[in-house]
């Protein structure tokens, strides 16, 4: 089995990724969503929103759309990102691996996890990644820069070499 935590295995999911389906997605300009949504695409990735209270609105030039079920026959998804709670997350999968042939994981943001859902993914073969950002994540191993434009590597006054 393949550890979706070790860093080669993150780094190649987030380089591997350029379509992300965003479950829980929104376009409140402060969500947690919104962040990561901004951060993915100002980094060429598509994301499309899924938020059914949402649809109809637009998130970042993408229509929010209310399923999975309703992204168009033919597109690649590659990564499914899950901002619901855990409990919501067997749902989300179940509709992931119908409806999107071609899955290459199945991402839960921070705090959520559901280890059933997670076992019938990789039975699938798909890779899945708990509670952990894909943000964070791409910033820490691939050095990106956050909103406010400060690298993801750590941060000091001190100049090189200086204790």
């Amino acid at each position: 089995m393949v550890d979706e935590t070790d860093d080669a295995t993150l780094r190649r999911i987030l380089e591997g990724t350029k379509t992300i389906a965003m479950v829980g997605a929104s376009t409140n300009p402060v969500r947690p969503s919104m962040f990561v949504a901004t951060y993915m695409s100002s980094r060429g990735r598509r994301v499309i929103p899924i938020n059914p209270v949402q649809a109809g609105q637009t998130l970042l030039g993408e229509p929010v759309l209310a399923s999975l079920a309703d992204i168009p026959a033919g597109t690649q998804v590659d990564m499914v990102d899950i901002f619901r709670r855990s409990e919501a997350v067997p749902e989300v999968v179940d509709e992931a691996l119908e409806c999107l042939p071609g899955l290459k994981c199945i991402w839960m943001q921070f705090n959520v996890r559901h280890a059933e859902a997670a076992a019938k993914a990789r039975a699938a073969g798909v890779l899945v990644v708990e509670d952990r950002c894909p943000k964070v994540e791409h910033m820490r191993l691939m050095g990106g820069t956050n909103l406010a434009g400060l690298g993801g590597g750590r941060i000091s006054s001190k100049l090189p070499g200086q204790g």
